[in-house]
């Protein structure tokens, strides 16, 4: 990996943990309305907080992808919103 991309992902990394900019990340994600680029940016939040002390925080188990999804928002004190165009 180039020193370009490392520092950028050190960057993206630093600014998702805090919560607003997480927030602000993944709601772009969503409206990208590609479940792929969400899952990315869920993965990239997640990878700010620590995955191994995220994934203990949401005790994941074999449960669906969904409920996968809202185990790993839940335990960043985030929740899933819908909204009107």
């Amino acid at each position: 990996m180039d020193k370009l991309t490392k520092d950028y992902r050190e960057s993206l990394l630093h600014d998702l943990q805090n919560p607003e900019e997480a927030a602000a990340y993944l709601t772009a994600a969503l409206e990208e309305g590609d479940s792929a680029v969400f899952l990315l940016a869920l993965r990239n939040v997640a990878d700010a907080k620590g995955m191994s002390t995220l994934a203990a925080k949401a005790n994941l188990t074999g449960h669906s992808q969904f409920d996968s999804v809202s185990a790993v928002l839940s335990a960043l004190d985030l929740r899933l919103a819908v909204t009107i165009k």
